[in-house]
């Protein structure tokens, strides 16, 4: 498959809800099943950049497909509240390099 725009993957997740999955879940559900993939996400990434040691129950499982999996969540609930990912991404990153477009190069702590 090609590459895809942001843009693109709200159409193709809306299309794939539409007939395969039915409908959407409602928001509220949509929000805990984001925080469920996110905490599936921050458990592999425990594990192979921390401290933690890998459980029998974390095998075969990757962090690009939780990555994925967090991506696909998130895209519902931009696509359940009208919310365009381009547009807004592109907006955040204004926001940061008017914001922040030397906090990062003058931190001390970043140094090194």
């Amino acid at each position: 498959m090609p590459d895809i725009t942001i843009r693109e993957s709200q159409q193709l997740v809306d299309q794939w809800i539409r007939t395969v999955g039915v409908r959407y879940f409602s928001e509220l559900t949509n929000l805990g099943i984001l925080m469920e993939e996110v905490g599936e996400l921050s458990r592999l990434m425990v594990r192979q950049y921390g401290e933690q040691s890998f459980k029998e129950s974390d095998k075969g499982k990757e962090i690009a497909d939780e990555m994925a999996d967090v991506l696909w969540v998130l895209i519902c609930l931009a696509n359940q509240t009208g919310v365009d990912l381009s547009s807004a991404l592109e907006k955040n990153l204004e926001k940061k390099n008017m914001r922040d477009h030397d906090r990062h190069r003058n931190n001390e702590k970043l140094e090194g």
